[in-house]
């Protein structure tokens, strides 16, 4: 009976946030929930809204005018197998 009677008592996750956010997500300091069903995408989109909130000063600095490449025929890149490659993650 003590079960029964605790889970009545005690408010869901869900009532809980929803009640959170009611009384303080306001125009001053507001909540904003993240959708996260694509983890990736949620995460860049936070990472995107979080930048657009700050104001800054574009420093791109201008193009650069570089000399042609020249070809070094000496060159010989050494074998795949032997070097270390950061894993393809996406």
């Amino acid at each position: 009976m003590a079960c029964g009677l605790s889970s009545r008592l005690i408010a869901s996750p869900a009532t809980t946030q929803a009640l959170m956010f009611r009384y303080t997500d306001i125009k001053h300091a507001p909540w904003y929930v993240v959708d996260a069903d694509d983890k990736c995408r949620a995460r860049l989109n936070c990472i995107a809204h979080l930048l657009s909130l700050i104001d800054y000063e574009d420093l791109t600095p201008p193009p650069l005018e570089l000399p042609p490449r020249g070809r070094h025929e000496s060159y010989v890149r050494p074998p795949l197998d032997e070097q270390t490659f950061v894993p393809q993650t996406y």
